[in-house]
């Protein structure tokens, strides 16, 4: 699946949800976020990623009070690097994500804070910037399992901010490169701040 065609769904998926929104029963977030994935080895070939940041934004609908269902577009920077008996090879990428999922409310009120939990899923497309070794890289998607939880702290009736906790499961990219195919899952952990408007 090639990364137009995952940013357009999930471009589409969003509309229709705020389509079905009602007023203040929705919100639009932006957030600064982290990018640190953990190693992983398979097939003779280990891997590691650099460390980096990125942004997250999103669109969450309340369907009640205790649950909604969001969609959200990331965007990161990161270097792999794989290294056999053979050789070492690396792909500096863009890394996008377009995922969906539900939220549970947590009825743990302390405060202005409201805690939540989240599961859902989504893709990550690992696009190469032109900075590789590995010839033949190309853009590759990734299908991925997220989970998480966060608190939203109000400031007023329409703006919050938001600490989170994100993790996405997935399999290793390999960019159509068969000498740097792991086959190993991986995770990469997302923490991340921001701010939530309310409408």
């Amino acid at each position: 699946m090639r990364k137009g065609t995952i940013i357009a769904f999930a471009f589409i998926m969003l509309l229709a949800i705020a389509a079905k929104a009602q007023e203040s029963g929705s919100e639009v977030s932006a957030q600064g976020s982290g990018f640190f994935t953990k190693d992983s080895s398979g097939q003779g070939v280990s891997n590691t990623a650099t460390n980096s940041g990125g942004f997250m934004v999103g669109f969450r609908y309340h369907i009640n009070r205790w649950l909604s269902a969001e969609g959200n577009y990331g965007f990161d920077q990161d270097t792999q690097k794989y290294f056999s008996n053979f050789a070492e090879s690396r792909v500096k990428s863009d890394v996008h994500s377009a995922t969906a999922d539900l939220v549970v409310n947590l009825p743990l009120r302390v405060s202005k804070f409201s805690p939540y939990v989240l599961g859902g899923g989504g893709g990550m497309i690992f696009h190469p910037t032109g900075n590789s070794n590995a010839f033949g890289a190309g853009t590759q998607a990734k299908g991925t399992f997220v989970y998480g939880a966060g608190t939203d702290y109000a400031l007023s009736r329409h703006f919050s901010l938001r600490a989170e906790y994100r993790g996405f499961v997935y399999k290793d990219p390999d960019f159509g490169v068969r000498s740097v195919n792991t086959n190993a899952w991986t995770h990469t952990a997302q923490p991340s701040a921001g701010i939530v408007y309310h409408f």
